[in-house]
């Protein structure tokens, strides 16, 4: 019975790196979402109709492991010429439609050139427990030119949707985030990335996967032989081999010719053995005085130290006599210290200590002298900046504190004007240095954002999102799906104005509804949320509109799941034709879009003020605003509100009462006279780039 060659692993015939997974997006015609063919280590046959894409995924498992110099793509299928190319996967071509003239054709892409394409591979080896995954990453750097790459090598297993997705509109971003993560090595050329996975893999040599590349789109072998001399066996060598068996000749030869000069030597030293004898008899007699000559340095060594000890008797005698030369020393020092003390004590009892106090009394006034010259010199160097005269007298002194004293009261006045200047400047200072910050805050954080969205408004709907763990794309703001077209720019200004509100507000599909409006129920927001509940609605009758409406001049984001709902809105909204020319669209204000209708969408509007300042105009059933303004451009500087629209079986809508409202009986109104006072205290008349244009 065969035994197993690793004894942890259950069966050595899973042994071996073996590809359990293949993930591509944007790869050919498999768009705009990760596509996975799960092979789990086993034989996998891949069928399907023609153009379903079996060579398609065939040749995304060449490019991780082939050089492209090598590649032919779409081989598998019987191709002879090139009409597949990298760039056509990474663009996705799917077919072919001609010029306007009608005599030539040109391909037709999935994708542009902002898109990138990601191809990835999985390999486990479930004898060592072994990870390794290869990855592709494609984009284009020019319009026309070839598709640029990097290639991924980690030892642990990756996916493209957790790894290789949301890093922002930056690639760079991507290879950061990879080159952080431990285990993951990133080459921006085949050979290094070939040979980081070849080592990995156990495979020594490229010309395995030279045999790869042939055999993976192999339809018949004319001649077996041919085949395997050209892709299995290495070239042999033969000139290297031939000049190896010259020189090694050559080394036998010069061998053979020292065997015989060894012999004829051999021959001629035979007289030499007796010779030899003598020799060894003299080494003999050379050894023995060798010893007698080593054995000197022990003798010499012990006579040295008998003579070596006698010095050291010596040096103890001399010791013993400078110490007591040392004594008698000190002796004689004590009692000249005692001698100096009694001539001390003689000179201060004969006035010797006076002499030495005068001294010091010298060099005190001395300093006093040299500091009052100093503060002399400056006080005249004061008086003359002054125009004073110098204080050479008292007088002149004293009349210069007089003169002083009369010009510091004049100054007091002057001095606390400017002291008060000081204060206010920087009282001012702080103020511009807190309205700078604010504005640095604010200009960081449209930096780090796609669109105009202010960053309050914008967090309210993370915390949304964090809350009911969403991704912010499903509910996205009106603005960041609305943008004005290129070619009515001149309108820009106007339908900001217009559609202020409506851009800043949140779109909630219906299945989230009922959870966001939960959340917001019993959340502090700490500011206004304008959002809206999101059913299916048909599209608005483009026909019913006038050719000069606002809503021809804007564009919704085509692969919105909104769409429709935002073009009827939008329908409903500025139906009004536009008759201003490009040099009188900056006087467009609120009254260039018209009333608002009513719209089966309106009742679901659900509008939530929660600690902040702006108040919503009252709308009950068939009210319309008489200045022409949406709801919400109108806003006052006062109160704090909670209000929400709810619909009656009948159609009517029921407000609660807060601060800033009229009541008369159980409707509520508003004049005109008011409305033109909130529309005076608007923030969106302000001039700022729409909040809502797509980056």
């Amino acid at each position: 019975m065969q035994t197993q060659l690793l004894d942890f692993a259950e069966s050595n015939e899973r042994a071996g790196f073996r590809l359990h997974r293949v993930e591509v997006f944007n790869w050919g015609t498999f768009h705009r979402r990760v596509w996975c063919l799960p092979a789990g280590g086993d034989n996998t046959l891949l069928t399907g109709d023609i153009g379903s894409g079996k060579s398609t995924l065939v040749d995304a498992i060449t490019t991780l492991l082939v050089p492209a110099q090598r590649i032919t793509y779409n081989k598998a299928a019987g191709a002879e010429t090139k009409e597949r190319t990298l760039r056509s996967y990474v663009l996705g071509y799917y077919k072919s439609e001609r010029e306007d003239a009608g005599l030539a054709t040109r391909a037709v892409a999935l994708r542009d050139h902002n898109n990138y394409s990601v191809i990835l591979g999985h390999f486990y080896n479930e004898g060592f427990d072994q990870h390794v995954t290869l990855a592709q990453v494609f984009w284009l750097k020019e319009a026309q030119g070839q598709p640029a790459r990097y290639y991924v090598v980690a030892d642990s297993p990756l996916t493209v949707t957790e790894h290789f997705a949301e890093f922002g509109p930056d690639l760079g971003a991507l290879r950061a985030r990879l080159r952080a993560m431990p285990g993951v090595e990133l080459y921006d050329t085949f050979p290094p990335y070939g040979a980081a996975f070849r080592r990995r893999f156990g495979i020594k040599d490229e010309q395995a996967m030279e045999l790869f590349n042939q055999t993976v789109s192999m339809k018949s072998v004319g001649n077996l032989t041919d085949f395997v001399r050209s892709h299995m066996l290495q070239a042999f060598a033969v000139e290297p081999r031939i000049d190896a068996l010259i020189a090694h000749f050559n080394d036998l030869n010069r061998a053979h010719e020292a065997v015989l000069t060894a012999k004829t030597q051999i021959a001629s030293l035979e007289p030499l053995v007796d010779n030899a004898d003598r020799h060894e008899a003299l080494a003999e007699q050379v050894d023995e005085l060798h010893e007698c000559r080593a054995a000197l340095r022990p003798w010499f060594a012990g006579l040295k130290g008998e003579l070596l000890e006698r010095r050291l008797e010596k040096l103890e005698q001399e010791l013993t006599r400078h110490a007591a030369r040392i004594d008698a020393l000190i002796r004689e020092k004590r009692a000249q210290q005692a001698r100096r003390d009694e001539l001390k004590q003689a000179i201060s009892q004969n006035g010797g200590d006076r002499l030495q106090r005068i001294k010091v009394e010298i060099a005190a006034r001395q300093r006093e002298k040299d500091e009052r010259k100093a503060r002399a010199e400056r006080y005249n160097a004061l008086a003359r900046a002054l125009e004073l005269p110098e204080a050479a007298q008292a007088e002149t002194f004293l009349a210069n504190q007089r003169a002083l004293a009369a010009e510091r009261a004049r100054c007091e006045p002057w001095q606390a004007e400017l002291q008060n200047r000081l204060t206010e400047t920087g009282v001012e200072l702080q103020r511009l240095k807190e309205s700078h910050g604010e504005i640095q805050v604010e200009l960081d954080s449209l930096r780090r954002r796609r669109s105009n969205i202010p960053s309050p408004v914008l967090a309210v709907r993370e915390r949304l999102c964090e809350a009911l763990t969403l991704c912010e794309d499903e509910l996205p703001f009106a603005g960041e799906l609305i943008q004005v077209r290129d070619e009515e720019r001149d309108w820009e200004g106007a339908a900001e104005r217009l559609l202020h509100g409506f851009g800043l507000s949140l779109l909630v599909p219906d299945v989230h509804y009922a959870k966001a409006a939960e959340w917001v129920d019993r959340t502090h927001l700490r500011g206004r949320l304008v959002y809206y509940r999101v059913r299916e609605s048909k599209a608005a009758d483009a026909d019913a509109l006038h050719p000069q409406s606002l809503v021809r001049k804007l564009a919704i984001r085509p692969d919105s799941a909104f769409y429709a709902w935002i073009e009827s809105e939008l329908a409903g909204r500025a139906t009004r034709k536009t008759t201003a020319t490009a040099s009188t669209t900056a006087r467009a204000t609120c009254s260039a879009g018209a009333t608002r209708p009513r719209s089966p969408c309106w009742s679901s509007r659900r509008v939530t003020w929660n600690g902040g300042c702006r108040l919503w105009p009252a709308m009950s059933a068939g009210f319309s605003p008489n200045c022409g303004a949406s709801a919400s451009d109108c806003s006052t500087s006062g109160g704090s509100m909670s209000t929400r629209t709810s619909t009656s079986s009948t159609g009517a809508r029921r407000w609660r009462r807060s601060s800033g409202w009229r009541t008369s009986g159980a409707s509520w109104r508003r004049n005109r006279t008011s409305c033109a006072l909130w529309r005076g205290s608007c923030e969106p008349w302000r001039a700022r780039s729409m909040p809502w244009r797509m980056r």
